[in-house]
C-alpha cells in the first residue's frame, strides 16, 4: 500500500512528440528532461511513426524513466466542424510487421501531400526548397510543423502560429488534407496490436458527447482529460463524459518542442501516476480477453 500511495505522488506526461515525426527533440533528450524535472513515466507518441521508442526505452533504463510504446494516428473526421480526430495508441506491439507497413505506407503519403503543399506556397509567391523541408524532417514523418518551421526560418513568417493562420490550417490558401484512416479501423488496429485507443486533445476533434459516444461503441478506451490547451471546464467536461461512457483518463502535454517563451511544457499537466496505473490494470485485464475477428475484445 505505501508503494502505491508513494506511485500515485508521481506524475506522466503521456503524448509528446520526438524527432521522429515533428517535434524538436530526439528521444533521448526527452528522456533526459523527464528524468531532470522528476517525471516517473512517458509516452512518445509520434504522428504515424515508433521509431523513438527503442531508443527512448534504452535511455530510460538508464536514467529511470519508465517509457510507454505509443503512436497517434490521425482519422476521418465524425463532424463537419471537424478537420480530423486523432487517435493515441498505448503498449502497442510496435515491432508488429504489418503495423510497421502500414506506418511506412502513411509517410510516403505524407511526403506526396509535403510536395503538394509547397506547390500551393509556390503559387502564392512563397517558395520553399523541399530539400530544405524534408531535411529537417530527416527520417521521420514530414508533416505541416515542418513546413511552418521552414517558413519561420526563411521569415515568410514571425512565429509558427502564424505559418498555420495564414497558410497550413483547415480552410487556408496551402492546406491539404492527410491521408486518414476510418475510425473504425484505427481503433480495431490499436487493438490487434494489444493496446489501448485513446482520443487524443478532444477539444480539436471530438468535442462533442455524441462523437464520444459514438467512438465508444466503436471500441474506443480512453480520452486524453489533461491537456495544454483544456481549460479547468474542458477537463471537467471530459471527465464527465469518460464517467457516463466506462472511458480511462489519460494526459499529456502533446509538447512539439519549445513555446514562444522557450518554455519546454513536457509534464506540464502533473499527470498522476494513478493515470498510468489504471492503464496498466485495464491493459493486463484486457489481455486475458480472447480477441474477436473485429479485434475488440
Amino acid at each position: 500500500m505505501r508503494r502505491r500511495t508513494f506511485l500515485k505522488n508521481l506524475t506522466v506526461d503521456l503524448h509528446i512528440h520526438s524527432t521522429f515525426s515533428d517535434g524538436a527533440f530526439t528521444p533521448e533528450e526527452i528522456v533526459k528532461h523527464a528524468s531532470r524535472t522528476g517525471l516517473a513515466a512517458v509516452a512518445i507518441t509520434d504522428h504515424d511513426n515508433t521509431d523513438a521508442t527503442l531508443p527512448a526505452i534504452k535511455a530510460g533504463k538508464k536514467l529511470g524513466v519508465e517509457v510507454v510504446p505509443g503512436v497517434e494516428l490521425s482519422v476521418e473526421p465524425e463532424s463537419p466542424k471537424d478537420e480530423e480526430i486523432h487517435i493515441l495508441g498505448y503498449y502497442i506491439d510496435w515491432q508488429d510487421d504489418n503495423f510497421q507497413e502500414k506506418l511506412l505506407h502513411f509517410r510516403e503519403a505524407r511526403r506526396k501531400r509535403a510536395y503538394k503543399i509547397l506547390e500551393k506556397l509556390d503559387r502564392l509567391g512563397v517558395k520553399i526548397d523541399p530539400q530544405q523541408l524534408f531535411d529537417l524532417a530527416g527520417k521521420g514523418s514530414v508533416g505541416r510543423m515542418h513546413v511552418a518551421k521552414v517558413l519561420k526560418d526563411e521569415g515568410f513568417v514571425d512565429y509558427l502560429q502564424e505559418a498555420f493562420d495564414r497558410y497550413l490550417a483547415y480552410g487556408k490558401p496551402a492546406y491539404v488534407p492527410k491521408l486518414r484512416l476510418p475510425s473504425q479501423e484505427a481503433i480495431n488496429l490499436i487493438s490487434r496490436l494489444g493496446g489501448i485507443s485513446v482520443i487524443a486533445h478532444p477539444l480539436y476533434g471530438g468535442n462533442s458527447k455524441e462523437i464520444i459516444q459514438k467512438l465508444k461503441g466503436l471500441g474506443l478506451e480512453g480520452i486524453e482529460v489533461y491537456y495544454t490547451n483544456h481549460s479547468p471546464d474542458d477537463i471537467k467536461r471530459f471527465q464527465s463524459w469518460a464517467n457516463a461512457f466506462s472511458l480511462l483518463i489519460t494526459g499529456g502535454s502533446d509538447c512539439h518542442g519549445t513555446t514562444l517563451d522557450e518554455e519546454v511544457l513536457i509534464g506540464n499537466q502533473g499527470v498522476s501516476y494513478d493515470v498510468l496505473i489504471q492503464l496498466k490494470e485495464y491493459r493486463k485485464t484486457k489481455l486475458e480477453k480472447p480477441l474477436t475477428e473485429e479485434g475488440h475484445t
